[in-house]
C-alpha cells in the first residue's frame, strides 16, 4: 500500500515557483510522503525539508520546503537541489 499523502497547503510564492519551474504537484506529493531525508531549516526551526530524487526528472533531488507546525502542512517553496546531484 502506498505511503499516505500528507495534508498540505500551497503558499502563493510556491504556486508560482511550481508553475515556473515546471514541478508537478505530483513529486511535492511524493516529496511529502516519501522523502529521502529530512532537515531542519537553518534558518528557521518551525520549517522542515523534505528531499526526494525524482527518477522521471534525471534522478535530480527535489528539495520541498514546508511549515511542519501547522495543520495542514504549509509548502513554502520547491527546488531541484544543485548541491545534491549524483549523490
Amino acid at each position: 500500500m502506498p505511503p499516505e499523502i500528507p495534508a498540505f497547503v500551497l503558499t502563493e510564492h510556491a504556486k508560482v515557483v511550481l508553475a515556473e519551474r515546471g514541478i508537478p504537484l505530483a513529486w511535492v506529493e511524493r516529496a511529502l510522503a516519501r522523502p529521502q531525508r529530512t532537515a531542519v531549516d537553518d534558518a528557521d526551526p518551525e520549517l522542515r525539508h523534505a528531499i526526494a530524487a525524482i527518477p522521471e526528472h534525471g534522478d535530480r533531488y527535489l528539495r520541498v520546503i514546508y511549515n511542519f507546525t501547522v495543520a495542514p502542512w504549509r509548502v513554502v517553496t520547491a527546488y531541484f537541489d544543485r548541491g545534491l546531484r549524483g549523490e
